[in-house]
């Protein structure tokens, strides 16, 4: 019976070192792979909450440096955050805080090219819009009105395509582009909610053009 017994452990020994001959290598990569891919997953993110607090605490020097009006310094803390994070989304929200500064204190090209920066390279359609939106306001004010429509005319989510042909509307009036500039708005006004406040100023800009909008048309664009 031991010796049947041990001939049965012999054969199974057998199969066994047969099967690994065959398969090892290739069992042995897949674990290789599989605990490299975990360990690689593990250290993405390690590396992003890593990456995520050091450019909080940077995005938290912009805003110190906004509080404090420092010009200088807010330059200087946005470009090292543009330099050592630009993917994350505290740059590009930095951006547009150091931009609405940088104005405010006289500083236009260096507002300028904030904005163009989170316009171009921002990680989120959001943060791209409000970037394109506040490029053309500023570009407006300053009277560089082809390059405010250039802004305007470029893609926006539907969110923020409202506001967009609004202000579009505000540009071509300001070219005296009467009737573009009531297409815009009208246009402001279809894709606005219909419960939106802000639909009450494009209906006045309108009515200021000679253009009504009727309650039909309200409750039309509600459809």
């Amino acid at each position: 019976m031991a010796s049947h017994l041990d001939l049965e452990e012999q054969e199974q020994l057998d199969e066994i070192k047969h099967f690994w001959k065959t398969y090892g290598n290739l069992i042995s990569w897949l674990l290789i792979a599989v605990l490299g891919s975990y360990a690689a997953w593990n250290g993405v993110q390690y590396w992003q909450r890593s990456q995520s607090a050091k450019a909080s605490a940077l995005y938290d020097e912009v805003e110190k440096a906004v509080n404090a009006n420092d010009a200088a310094r807010v330059e200087r803390s946005l470009a090292d955050m543009k330099d050592k994070f630009a993917s994350t989304h505290y740059a590009h929200q930095a951006g547009l805080l150091a931009a609405r500064s940088l104005y405010a204190q006289g500083k236009t090209e260096p507002a300028k090219a904030a904005l163009m920066w989170v316009a171009d390279s921002a990680p989120t359609p959001a943060l791209k819009d409000v970037a394109r939106l506040r490029l053309a306001a500023l570009l407006w004010e300053s009277q560089s009105l082809d390059e405010a429509l250039k802004q305007l005319n470029s893609g926006f989510s539907p969110e923020m395509a409202g506001l967009a042909s609004d202000m579009r509307g505000d540009v071509l009036q300001a070219q005296g582009q009467t009737a573009p500039a009531i297409a815009a708005y009208q246009q402001a006004w279809k894709a606005l909610a219909p419960n939106a406040d802000y639909r009450r100023i494009v209906q006045a800009k309108l009515s200021a053009l000679g253009v009504q909008v009727s309650p039909e048309t309200a409750a039309d664009t509600a459809k």
